[in-house]
């Protein structure tokens, strides 16, 4: 085996990573601190900025089943500044503040061929620096989102307030530039080669299948969670800020609340990351989805201030470890030589999933002139989600127990 694998050299790279992604999911949230002002001047439809931030999610998800096998074959220092200058350019799209400018800069150039230059190749490069702390490794790199989310909207809502979300957009896109560009350039090293044997699949699994089931199967059971689990966790994230505003707070409590949502996600990841390695990730996704669901209803019960910061940081909490727990789980199952595009399109079904979820919380607000009925709805999709998993978890002890010599 490769000896930088589990080095410190792994982990420096693993740091740096970290602060490319969590500078690179800064992009979304300045039209989640806007979504009420860019709403009021595109004729009062929140669902117009909620599509642009769910066409963000979308590209990123479908541009990095590309961008993994570029990432693979001319490297991923070219992907990953490629995709930072992609980004700087839709945010300037963007700030033109037409319906047609936030989708094409945000589903075009910030999510298609931008952020997922970024997202699914960094994922898989990481993936290829570990082995027994694989786990603890990806839940580290996937909290550079949270931690997007923590730092970046109170800053946002204090520059928004003094220059115009439209100057926010164009500024933070140069700043992409000049932070991810240099990284990118100087840490991205080439990955450890795949060890031999990589191509076989996993211990204790026969040939093609899965828990019993064919492998093609259980994998888009296992897809078709990542979609269900992320419709409920990307209600909050995008939408917390007017929700709280509807309650009449003010959008810096929002604010406040959605960087405590994110900085309990981006604590209580690392634990999740340590769980996984021991318990497996497929158990550790049953026991985030069941934290998950609980959280999400807490949203449908409680309208004063108090409560909804308890209720934001428990959602954090109990989310956080779901998205880096299915790239294990597809790691863990299915042979390390398909994890280039594994990966990508798990990551494509949950960022489908962010987008739905983002969308769909806009386009119901509409209807009803309430957030309830969505999440009343990311409700009854995170029960399914539990439903699917907890299956595949039963089919996995079975399997275990048919296994045992008698």
């Amino acid at each position: 085996m490769d000896q930088r694998i589990d080095s410190r050299e792994a982990w420096g790279i693993a740091i740096v990573t970290l602060l490319i992604l969590a500078t690179s999911f800064g992009a979304p949230h300045i039209v989640t601190v806007s979504l009420k002002q860019i709403a009021v001047e595109l004729g009062g439809q929140r669902s117009i900025p909620s599509a642009a931030s769910a066409l963000f999610w979308l590209g990123t998800g479908v541009g990095g089943l590309g961008m993994g096998w570029i990432a693979e074959r001319f490297g991923i220092r070219w992907t990953v500044m490629g995709g930072a200058l992609s980004v700087c350019l839709g945010l300037a799209i963007s700030a033109g503040g037409e319906a047609w400018q936030l989708y094409i800069g945000h589903g075009l150039f910030m999510g298609l061929l931008g952020n997922s230059g970024v997202n699914a190749p960094l994922y898989i490069y990481v993936t290829r620096w570990f082995d027994k702390r694989r786990g603890t490794a990806v839940a580290l790199i996937a909290s550079g989102q949270y931690m997007a989310g923590a730092f970046w909207p109170p800053l946002f809502e204090r520059v928004i307030a003094q220059i115009g979300w439209r100057q926010t957009m164009i500024g933070f896109g140069l700043l992409i530039v000049a932070l991810v560009l240099p990284m990118a350039a100087v840490f991205l090293r080439p990955p450890p080669s795949l060890p031999p044997g990589s191509d076989k699949v996993a211990p204790g699994q026969e040939p093609g299948r899965v828990f019993g089931l064919p492998s093609a199967v259980a994998f888009w059971l296992l897809a078709l969670a990542s979609f269900l689990c992320c419709v409920p966790m990307a209600m909050p994230q995008a939408h917390l800020i007017a929700f709280c505003g509807d309650l009449g707070m003010a959008a810096s409590r929002g604010a406040a609340m959605l960087s405590l949502l994110l900085i309990c996600a981006f604590i209580s990841r690392q634990f999740w990351g340590w769980l996984s390695d021991r318990i497996g990730g497929l158990a550790t996704l049953v026991t985030c989805s069941a934290a998950q669901a609980a959280a999400v209803a807490g949203f449908l019960t409680t309208q004063d201030e108090a409560g909804l910061f308890f209720i934001a940081a428990a959602f954090g909490l109990g989310f956080s470890g779901l998205i880096p727990a299915y790239i294990l789980t597809a790691r863990q199952l299915f042979p390390a030589r398909e994890a280039s595009w594994r990966i990508p399109m798990l990551l494509l079904t949950g960022t489908g999933g962010m987008a739905t979820g983002g969308w769909s919380a806009g386009a119901i607000y509409d209807a009803f002139g309430s957030y309830y009925p969505a999440f009343a709805t990311g409700l009854a999709s995170n029960i399914l989600n539990f439903i699917v998993l907890a299956g595949l978890l039963a089919m996995s002890w079975r399997k275990r127990v048919a296994t045992v010599p008698a």
